[in-house]
Formats: structure tokens, sequence, C-alpha cells
């Protein structure tokens, strides 16, 4: 018995490859909700990633050391488009960000980077973000292969990470004699 249906079949072999296959995503959260939405993920069984970072808070009777979120606002998930309602309804994810009403995955290289900045560094804050500036790129050391904007600062060098799609930066102390100037600058 045919049915009649206002939807066109789509066959799954006409959706591209990438619906399918998990990927990076940053997902927009609303203001400080980046850890209220990590743990919904966990609980969801979502892979997700949220860099934080130390902090000390001066209050009037005490200090208090805290772990924030490295990108304010912005935490990443791990999954195919296909699975994106899973995260999409959680409370406190606005949305994945997107170019042109499609969600846009993160390089692969990008999750690699913050991951290798956290493990190597206990300098690590968030920076504004820089588009130029002096091209370098790390030569040796933990953080060695990446490339961003060198910056001094009270009389110390640091390294600009800066994620375009996300337009957050990040930055860390990095001795100098580690850093040679960037082969894509010239």
């Amino acid at each position: 018995m045919p049915t009649s249906s206002t939807q066109p079949n789509i066959e799954i072999s006409t959706l591209p490859d990438s619906y399918f296959a998990p990927r990076w995503y940053a997902a927009y959260t609303n203001a400080n909700h980046e850890k209220t939405v990590a743990e919904q993920l966990g609980m969801r069984e979502v892979e997700y990633f949220l860099p934080l970072y130390a902090s000390v808070r001066r209050w009037k009777d005490r200090r208090v050391r805290l772990q924030r979120p490295l990108f304010p606002g912005y935490l990443f998930v791990r999954l195919a488009l296909r699975d994106r309602s899973r995260v999409l309804h959680i409370p406190g994810i606005v949305h994945l960000v997107s170019f042109a009403g499609h969600p846009v995955p993160l390089q692969e290289h990008d999750i690699h980077a913050i991951h290798s900045l956290l493990n190597h560094s206990d300098s690590l804050e968030p920076h504004v973000y820089l588009q130029s500036g002096r091209s370098v790129r790390v030569r040796r050391g933990p953080l060695q292969g990446l490339e961003g904007i060198i910056l001094r600062r009270k009389n110390k060098t640091r390294f600009i990470l800066s994620f375009d799609l996300i337009m957050r930066s990040v930055a860390v102390e990095i001795d100098e004699t580690d850093l040679e100037p960037s082969p894509s600058a010239s």
C-alpha cells in the first residue's frame, strides 16, 4: 500500500560522511554554565572537553584558588552531527558554533594543542584574541610544532595560541629561545 508523505525520502547514502563521523565541535553556553553543562554531558555519556585553568581570586578575608573555564562561554563536544540533538537539548547550551547555519568542526590538532598546553604549563590563562603580531613556532619542548603569536608582558615572553573558530586565545609563558619565526609568516 503506497503512502503519501510531504517529506522527501532521503537515502542514507546521500548524506555526507561527516554526518556520521564523530568530530569535535565548539558548543556555546549560557554565561557561567560551562561546568553545569559538562556535568549534563557526562551523565548523557557524550564525550566532552572543558579546559580549565587555576585562578586565584581575592576576597575581603581570604584568597581562593578556583578552576575556571579557559574559554569562557565554550566547551567542546565530540559527536556525529546526526546526534547533535542529544547535545542541543541540554539546558545551558545555546548552539554549536556554526557558519551559514551549519556546525563547523574544530581541527583535531587544535584540541591536541589545548591538551598539550594544559599538560605542560602551570601559567596558562585566557588572553584577548589576537589576529596579528609576530608569528612564531615553538621549536622544542612539550609545545613543539605549535604556531602562535609572541607577546612580551612584564619582561616575560608569552606565547599566544589563537583559535579562530571561537575567536578565543590562550597565553602561556615560554622561554624565547624555544621560539623561531613561523614559516607561514614568510
